[in-house]
């Protein structure tokens, strides 16, 4: 099924310069970059797209890590686009993302772990929303 993702290449995935690796590779395996935007996340971006983490230990770092440098935002579509992305990303822990995938290649930790995907074609749709309008 034909669909529609949001993936962000994270502000440590853009300055450690994998930026073309990672579109190659979502090419490659026939997915299509229908939106493409290098830029800054906003606080207030931030706040909204992880609101359901407000409260929780970690959602202070990462709301400062997400807006810490240049991100790249995008609108990928394709043959179950959703599950193709995730699959090419890897494991959310860099340790245990299997070789070949992006967080197994460029991946440093956990909190610093190159790549966003969403998790359903739900998901992508808010996500869209909120960094593309």
């Amino acid at each position: 099924m034909i669909e529609k993702t949001y993936t962000m290449i994270k502000p440590d995935g853009v300055a450690n310069k994998h930026i073309g690796d990672i579109v190659g590779r979502f090419e490659r395996v026939g997915l299509t970059i229908e939106r493409m935007e290098l830029s800054q996340v906003s606080e207030a971006e931030a706040k909204e797209n992880y609101a359901e983490h407000e409260g929780k230990p970690f959602y202070d770092g990462l709301i400062a890590y997400i807006t810490s440098g240049p991100v790249v935002k995008m609108v990928v579509s394709g043959e179950n686009a959703v599950a193709t992305v995730r699959k090419l990303m890897g494991a959310t822990d860099p340790a245990e993302a299997a070789p070949g995938t992006i967080r197994g290649d460029f991946g440093l930790t956990m909190d610093e772990n190159v790549i966003h995907g969403s998790d359903s074609v739900a998901s992508a749709e808010r996500e869209i929303g909120v960094f593309f309008g």
